[in-house]
Order: C-alpha cells, then sequence, then structure tokens
C-alpha cells in the first residue's frame, strides 16, 4: 500500500485527543485574558488551527522518523551490494534487516515490503524509486533516484553510488544530531519563556482577585487584551523560529 507523505490523517484517537486539547487551549485562553463567555464564539478558529498545526508536526516527525530508517536501510542495501548482490536481492535483503532493526510496522519496512512487491510484477527499480522520493518529499531519496536512473541507464556502478549515498546521508543525519544536541537546551529555555506571560496573569488573578478586573467585562480591556494575545502568540512563533534548524 502506497503513503503520500504529504498528507496526514489523524487516527481516531489522535482526532479525540487534538480536539480536547483545542479546546481546553480556548479556556485557558477565555480565563487568562478575557473571562467572557460570549468570546467562545469567536474562538472557534482556535482548535481549527490547532489541528493544523499538530498535523504539520507529526507530518514533519514521520518524515524525520522515514528519513533516519532510509539511512539505515541504505547502509543494508549497500552491504548487499558490494557482497555481490543483485539490486533487486539486495532490497530484499534491506526489508529483512530493516524488520529485525525496526519492526515490521515501520515505515521503511512497509516501502520495502512494498517495491519488493512491485518488483515481483516486472516494475523497474528505479520507476519505483522515483515514484516513493516523490511521495516522501525527502530530498534525500530524491537525489537517490535521480542518480539511480542515470546509473541504470548509463551502466554506473551501483555498489559505489548507493555507498557514496549512504556517506553523505550518514554525515547529514549526524550534522542534524548535533545541532539538535545543542539548541535542546535553547528549545527548553524557549519553552519556559512562552510559558511565563501566561503563568503571570493566572498567578496575579489566583494571589490577587481583583487586580485585573479593569481588564475584563469592557471594550478597552477586551481590545487591550486582545492586542497582548496577540503578541504573546507572535513572540511564541518567533521563538520557535529562532530554535529550528534545518541542515
Amino acid at each position: 500500500m502506497k503513503i503520500d507523505y504529504r498528507e496526514y490523517h489523524f487516527t481516531k484517537w489522535e482526532w479525540g485527543l487534538y480536539i480536547i486539547q483545542g479546546i481546553l487551549l480556548c479556556v485557558i485562553v477565555n480565563y487568562l485574558f478575557y473571562q467572557n463567555a460570549v468570546l467562545y464564539v469567536f474562538m472557534i478558529p482556535i482548535p481549527l488551527l490547532w489541528l493544523k498545526w499538530k498535523k504539520k508536526m507529526r507530518m514533519e516527525q514521520r518524515k524525520k522518523e522515514l528519513n533516519y530508517q532510509f539511512r539505515d536501510a541504505l547502509n543494508s542495501l549497500s552491504v548487499s551490494l558490494r557482497a555481490g548482490y543483485s539490486i533487486e536481492n539486495s532490497l530484499i535483503e534491506a526489508e529483512k534487516d530493516m524488520r529485525k532493526l525496526n519492526g515490521k510496522s515501520a515505515e521503511i519496512v512497509r516501502e520495502l515490503s512494498y517495491i519488493n512487491g512491485q518488483i515481483k510484477v516486472n516494475i523497474p527499480v528505479e520507476e519505483l524509486l522515483t515514484d516513493f522520493g516523490e511521495r516522501s518529499d525527502l530530498e534525500d531519496i530524491k537525489n537517490l533516484a535521480s542518480v539511480f536512473v542515470i546509473a541504470r541507464k548509463t551502466g554506473g556502478n551501483m555498489a559505489a553510488i548507493v555507498s557514496d549515498a549512504a556517506s553523505d546521508i550518514n554525515e547529514k543525519v549526524e550534522v542534524e544530531r548535533t545541532i539538535e544536541t545543542a539548541v535542546a537546551a535553547k528549545k527548553f529555555e524557549q519553552t519556559i519563556m512562552s510559558a511565563m506571560p501566561a503563568c503571570i496573569i493566572a498567578y496575579m488573578q489566583l494571589a490577587s482577585p481583583g487586580f485585573l478586573d479593569g481588564l475584563y467585562g469592557n471594550l478597552f480591556g477586551i481590545l487591550f487584551m486582545t492586542v497582548c494575545l496577540c503578541m504573546y502568540g507572535l513572540s511564541w512563533w518567533a521563538g520557535r523560529k529562532i530554535v529550528e534548524i534545518e541542515v
């Protein structure tokens, strides 16, 4: 079964979880900034935006895991090719190795199983890899597919090509992991700093009841708190962009 990694479909459990999270987010925002039940009507976009954001995060996470698994598969493929296996038999061996390493439910196992199944009905390997690259939307897979197509047409050294591709991806993954380790503390700090304004408002409401009453229940308060909320959201977005580094 082909999977389009450019799309993501929530499971029933994820639908329920993220909808509840979106509703809780509306409750928190209303309590901290408005305390007006009527304004819940205008907060309907918040759960929808939350679902959209979570879908994007899940897509990126799945593609990232697939890229790491593809690196392992490519290493296995390179070993088999250097041992004298054909590309078709090497893909079968790579599937076996990935089943042992990641389990039968892993994305790369399902992809290799699909590719090997299609090879049995005489679909060219280069066509399957090209399709995989398009569906995954991963640069490494697209590049390998392009080089693979050229190598098959010109009779290039397939073992050397796969080995070089595996080496390049290994270096890229190591750089990504080094960067992730280096910025992990900064990401945690950014999360704490993003939560601080909301925590301060909640603390003031709980510790000094009535202190912020002038900002609730009137037009000026609604406009003022809306501006504050927009600035808060903008600062959170900017903070996430700063700590996100792509290789």
